[in-house]
């Protein structure tokens, strides 16, 4: 009998449960049997293959035959292998350091080989790296049947963790090149999954030899067509975006735009209630991305929550910049976004003080409005909600990685020609940031298995990316994230300096626990900030499903603790948890900041002609 072992993984510490082996003698049985292929139609299908690559090359070098702009892929990759030599010096100065890594990684893969040896000579044995069931990569049986493919998955893991380690304990390395490392780190090994090779996944190779190769050929089409739709650079659909339709099924709760100009139109949505309450609500989305993440379907919108619970709802819908909005600052989105919805809003419903409510940047635009209103003595915003809103930004997320004064220098050059940042850079690095989810399984199923992606609301939201006018996203990195000017008092808005101590109304502020763009410790250093009272509240999930958590289909909880705690991890173990949605504990929350109830109120009052129905006409501009 093999001696059985236990090994913890080296990344978490915790042991993972052991998923059993099958009995030896049943193993073939429980492996499917090989496909055989046509091998004449596999013949045919591999020319086909050879010219749909073809194409693919040309719609990737366009571009750059035309003048136009590529994806910047050569700065990420200077910037990784500066990161990663940092890394290197440390490990390499001193020799007994470099034996000690040879060691590390030389001693897990004997003991693989030694394994993987007892495993094709028939004996059960647990394995080096236990099978992990939350990764969906490596779910099919064959991966822990088939001793080959075992060996592929645990040398991938045993690789992976190696060099996370070496990162990690790498001392000299600063914070932030470590940071970059580690993120670089998980862009390689993430790329080099066996999960994501045909000769190296079972299931793909199933179903290539089955099909004789069609599978590839429909995946070389759909690659082709995926870049040429990103003018040279790959833009992956993540969903079937041709079963949606703005203002049928998804931005379809009933209103009409009031106002536009140049960066904003204003929705006011239709009410649903005989009665509503007095005070309106403005919302503020934000403008990475656009508004209807907010509005998704029927079943998933928190404006048709809100108004169906009897609020006057308006609503940003922020323009998708061109080079008309270069010089389009912070400044520039306050006045003519912010407060020109207070002065609409006002002549709309003769109602001078409102309740906004801000979405990440749209929060952080919302904390610094208040603070340049506090200064003014304006209290036309009665009380504030955030969702995932930093005012702090030290401890900022993941988003650390791409800030420092040599990436956001080159942030600015490439907005330079055409004064903005194009929408697919900013859709790049959101989904680099989850890059197993949102890049290759989409890669595996579209280009591999030759698969259009399932039809899915929040993904095609996800895959509606904007631009970003220059002058506003410069100022939003250098002073938010490089700077942090907001949170040390520093920063300058129209020649004011800004303190957010001096905010004194009552603030709602959702954090939730597995965000990556707004840590949750960061959402809840942000608000001490502010000067008043704060109902802190965190939901389960992450940066936009702990946001979207309907209270009529919820999927996850919510936690509410003391406002007297002074870190995050003192409020989380004085928390108490709830099931389901935190959507009626908000509306608890607003309805107590809303005064009372009078006649429902019409888009526009009486005062503005509505423009259009909604959505409106600057959410269907596509980047």
């Amino acid at each position: 009998m093999a001696k059985k072992r236990k090994r913890k993984r080296r990344s978490g510490g915790a042991e993972m449960p052991n998923a059993p082996n099958p009995p030896a003698e049943k193993l073939e049985l429980q492996v499917a049997e090989p496909a055989t292929p046509d091998f004449d139609k596999l013949s045919h299908n591999l020319a086909l293959l050879v010219g749909e690559g073809s194409k693919a090359l040309a719609a990737l070098v366009e571009p750059a035959d035309i003048g136009r702009s590529t994806s910047g892929l050569a700065d990420a990759v200077v910037d990784a292998v500066k990161s990663f030599g940092r890394v290197a010096e440390y490990w390499l100065a001193d020799p007994q350091r470099t034996v000690e890594a040879q060691t590390a990684i030389s001693s897990d893969f004997l003991s693989l080989w030694a394994h993987t040896l007892r495993r094709l000579s028939g004996e059960a044995d647990e394995p080096v790296v236990p099978y992990d069931p939350s990764d969906k990569r490596f779910a099919a049986p064959q991966w822990r049947e088939s001793p080959i493919f075992d060996f592929l998955r645990q040398a991938h893991a045993i690789s992976t963790q190696w060099a996370e380690n070496l990162v990690a304990r790498a001392e000299t390395a600063d914070p932030h090149t470590r940071q970059k490392a580690q993120f670089y780190l998980r862009q390689i090994s993430s790329a080099l999954s066996p999960s994501n090779f045909v000769g190296t996944n079972p299931e793909l190779l199933h179903e290539t030899l089955k099909s004789s190769g069609e599978n590839l050929v429909r995946g070389a089409s759909l690659l082709t067509e995926d870049i040429r739709a990103g003018h040279g650079t790959l833009r992956i659909r993540q969903s079937d975006s041709s079963k949606f339709e703005l203002g049928v099924n998804v931005a379809a709760t009933p209103g009409k735009v009031i106002y536009r100009n140049e960066l904003m139109e204003l929705i006011q949505y239709a009410p649903a209630t005989g009665k509503v309450y007095k005070r309106p609500l403005l919302v503020i989305p934000p403008w990475i991305n656009k508004y209807y993440i907010l509005d998704l379907n029927p079943e998933k919108s928190f404006v048709r929550f809100a108004v169906e619970a009897g609020l006057t709802v308006f609503l940003i819908s922020w323009v998708n910049p061109d080079e008309r909005h270069r010089g389009k600052d912070f400044e520039a989105y306050l006045n003519e976004a912010v407060f020109t919805a207070l002065d609409v809003i006002d002549k709309a419903t003769g109602e001078e003080r409102v309740n906004a409510l801000g979405y990440c940047v749209g929060g952080t635009l919302l904390s610094i409005a208040l603070a340049l209103m506090a200064r003014r003595k304006d209290k036309r915003i009665a009380s504030a909600t955030f969702f995932t809103t930093q005012t702090d930004f030290s401890d900022a997320g993941d988003l650390k990685v791409f800030i420092d004064e040599e990436q956001i220098a080159a942030v600015e050059k490439s907005m330079e020609k055409n004064g903005y940042l194009e929408g697919s850079k900013m859709a790049a690095v959101f989904n680099m940031l989850r890059p197993n989810d949102l890049i290759w399984s989409f890669v595996v199923n579209n280009y591999m298995r030759g698969q259009n992606p399932l039809p899915f609301d929040l993904l095609t939201w996800n895959s509606d990316s904007t631009r970003m006018a220059a002058a506003n996203h410069s100022f939003y990195l250098r002073n938010c994230y490089l700077e942090n000017r907001l949170a040390k008092g520093e920063m300058v808005i129209a020649g004011e300096k800004l303190d957010l101590s001096e905010v004194k109304v009552p603030v709602y502020s959702l954090a939730t626990r597995e965000d990556h763009i707004a840590p949750a410790r960061s959402v809840f250093a942000s608000m001490q900030l502010f000067g008043g009272e704060v109902r802190f509240v965190l939901a389960g999930s992450g940066h936009i499903a702990g946001v979207i958590n309907p209270a009529s289909k919820p999927k996850y909880q919510y936690w509410t603790g003391p406002w007297w705690a002074r870190t995050f991890e003192e409020w989380l173990s004085a928390a108490t948890e709830h099931k389901g949605s935190w959507w009626p504990d908000w509306l608890d929350w607003i309805t107590q900041h809303s005064s009372d109830k009078v006649s429902a109120r019409e888009p526009g009052g009486g005062k503005f002609a509505p423009l259009c129905d909604a959505p409106g006409e600057y959410v269907r501009v596509k980047s």
